[in-house]
């Protein structure tokens, strides 16, 4: 099964697609700093959930995974306070987020059945 058959890589690229977007749109002074550690994250995700799909002993990846998860979520709250996401911008992006963590939790506790 191919990465683009798992609904959680779906649901990442949605996100992903959205930070790479509104990271662009920051003021330049941000951009490369605050905005250039987001997309690292975002980038690092990425590369953990195909190194995890990939492998059999995926648990340690899904706990890192879930760690960058909540770097994003901390980073995203700095976002709001320093006004370089709108509220409703905030308020997406912590859905999704939500529910990308959902999915998540809900394959570390397959994994843990194994």
């Amino acid at each position: 099964m191919g990465a683009e058959q798992y609904p959680i890589i779906e649901k990442w690229q949605d996100i992903q697609n959205w930070m790479l977007d509104t990271v662009e749109k920051f003021p330049k002074s941000t951009r490369f700093t605050i905005g250039t550690r987001l997309i690292n994250i975002v980038l690092d995700v990425t590369e953990k959930l195909i190194e995890a799909i990939y492998t059999k002993n995926r648990t340690h990846i899904l706990v890192q995974v879930n760690i960058y998860i909540e770097k994003l979520r901390i980073f995203n709250r700095l976002c709001l306070r320093r006004q370089y996401y709108t509220l409703k911008q905030y308020e997406y992006i912590s859905t999704e987020l939500q529910t990308f963590g959902s999915m998540l939790g809900g394959w570390l506790k397959a994994e843990g059945k194994k």
